[in-house]
Protein backbone atom coordinates (compact mmCIF):
# COMPACT_ATOMS: atom_id res chain seq x y z
CA UNK A 1 0.00 0.00 0.00
CA UNK A 2 1.39 2.83 -0.87
CA UNK A 3 0.57 6.22 0.95
CA UNK A 4 1.06 10.13 0.42
CA UNK A 5 4.47 10.60 1.45
CA UNK A 6 5.64 7.48 -0.37
CA UNK A 7 4.44 9.25 -4.01
CA UNK A 8 7.53 11.04 -5.46
CA UNK A 9 6.19 14.30 -7.24
CA UNK A 10 8.49 15.93 -9.74
CA UNK A 11 8.60 18.99 -11.44
CA UNK A 12 10.41 21.16 -14.33
CA UNK A 13 13.05 22.99 -12.32
CA UNK A 14 13.49 26.36 -13.07
CA UNK A 15 15.72 26.81 -15.77
CA UNK A 16 18.43 28.92 -14.57
CA UNK A 17 19.78 25.68 -12.22
CA UNK A 18 19.44 23.34 -14.75
CA UNK A 19 22.39 24.97 -16.80
CA UNK A 20 24.26 25.56 -13.73
CA UNK A 21 24.33 21.75 -13.24
CA UNK A 22 25.15 21.76 -17.06
CA UNK A 23 27.97 24.33 -16.44
CA UNK A 24 29.32 22.02 -13.46
CA UNK A 25 29.60 19.55 -15.44
CA UNK A 26 31.18 20.69 -18.46
CA UNK A 27 33.72 22.25 -16.27
CA UNK A 28 34.37 18.64 -14.53
CA UNK A 29 34.62 16.92 -18.32
CA UNK A 30 37.57 19.88 -19.19
CA UNK A 31 39.02 18.67 -15.71
CA UNK A 32 38.89 15.41 -17.16
CA UNK A 33 40.22 16.46 -21.00
CA UNK A 34 42.88 18.20 -18.92
CA UNK A 35 44.11 15.11 -17.17
CA UNK A 36 44.22 12.98 -20.95
CA UNK A 37 46.29 15.38 -22.27
CA UNK A 38 48.80 15.59 -19.03
CA UNK A 39 48.51 11.87 -18.92
CA UNK A 40 49.49 11.61 -22.57
CA UNK A 41 52.21 14.34 -22.01
CA UNK A 42 53.82 12.62 -19.64
CA UNK A 43 53.41 9.06 -20.49
CA UNK A 44 54.49 9.37 -24.51
CA UNK A 45 55.66 12.45 -25.44
CA UNK A 46 58.33 13.24 -22.31
CA UNK A 47 61.54 11.10 -22.01
CA UNK A 48 64.16 12.90 -20.48
CA UNK A 49 65.87 11.76 -16.82
CA UNK A 50 64.30 8.16 -16.36
CA UNK A 51 62.94 5.54 -17.91
CA UNK A 52 59.94 5.41 -19.72
CA UNK A 53 58.19 3.15 -17.19
CA UNK A 54 57.93 6.32 -14.83
CA UNK A 55 56.67 8.17 -17.20
CA UNK A 56 53.77 5.58 -18.19
CA UNK A 57 52.90 5.63 -14.10
CA UNK A 58 52.07 8.74 -13.84
CA UNK A 59 50.22 8.88 -17.31
CA UNK A 60 48.22 6.10 -16.16
CA UNK A 61 47.61 7.43 -13.05
CA UNK A 62 46.32 10.71 -14.99
CA UNK A 63 43.88 8.23 -17.45
CA UNK A 64 42.82 6.59 -14.30
CA UNK A 65 41.49 9.75 -12.22
CA UNK A 66 40.33 11.36 -15.81
CA UNK A 67 37.56 8.38 -16.21
CA UNK A 68 36.67 8.36 -12.91
CA UNK A 69 36.15 12.09 -13.17
CA UNK A 70 34.06 11.68 -16.23
CA UNK A 71 31.69 8.86 -15.04
CA UNK A 72 31.45 10.79 -11.80
CA UNK A 73 30.77 14.12 -13.37
CA UNK A 74 27.70 12.44 -14.96
CA UNK A 75 26.49 10.52 -12.00
CA UNK A 76 26.70 13.84 -9.94
CA UNK A 77 24.85 15.88 -12.28
CA UNK A 78 21.84 13.08 -12.91
CA UNK A 79 21.64 13.44 -9.10
CA UNK A 80 21.66 16.55 -8.88
CA UNK A 81 19.00 17.20 -11.36
CA UNK A 82 17.09 14.45 -10.17
CA UNK A 83 17.36 16.23 -6.77
CA UNK A 84 16.23 19.65 -8.19
CA UNK A 85 12.94 18.20 -9.81
CA UNK A 86 12.31 16.86 -6.19
CA UNK A 87 12.74 19.50 -4.39
CA UNK A 88 15.29 17.79 -2.40
CA UNK A 89 18.47 18.46 -0.83
CA UNK A 90 21.15 18.32 -3.42
CA UNK A 91 23.72 15.59 -2.98
CA UNK A 92 27.33 15.99 -1.53
CA UNK A 93 29.91 15.64 -4.54
CA UNK A 94 32.22 12.85 -4.13
CA UNK A 95 34.24 13.95 -7.13
CA UNK A 96 36.20 16.86 -5.58
CA UNK A 97 37.72 13.82 -2.93
CA UNK A 98 38.58 11.90 -5.91
CA UNK A 99 40.27 14.68 -7.67
CA UNK A 100 42.43 15.74 -4.67
CA UNK A 101 43.08 12.43 -4.22
CA UNK A 102 44.26 11.71 -7.65
CA UNK A 103 46.08 14.61 -8.17
CA UNK A 104 48.21 14.21 -5.01
CA UNK A 105 49.21 10.37 -6.15
CA UNK A 106 50.52 12.30 -9.39
CA UNK A 107 52.29 14.93 -7.93
CA UNK A 108 53.80 12.56 -5.39
CA UNK A 109 55.02 10.26 -8.23
CA UNK A 110 55.86 13.12 -10.55
CA UNK A 111 58.28 14.35 -7.24
CA UNK A 112 59.72 10.80 -6.72
CA UNK A 113 60.16 11.13 -10.81
CA UNK A 114 62.13 14.04 -10.28
CA UNK A 115 63.91 13.27 -7.37
CA UNK A 116 65.57 10.38 -9.46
Amino acid sequence: MTTATDIVTEREPDYRFTLANERTFLAWIRTALGLVAGGIVVGQLYSAGSGPVAHQVIGAVCAVLACLIAVGAFRQWRRVQQAMRRDAPLPRPPLVTVTVAGVCVAALLSVALLAL
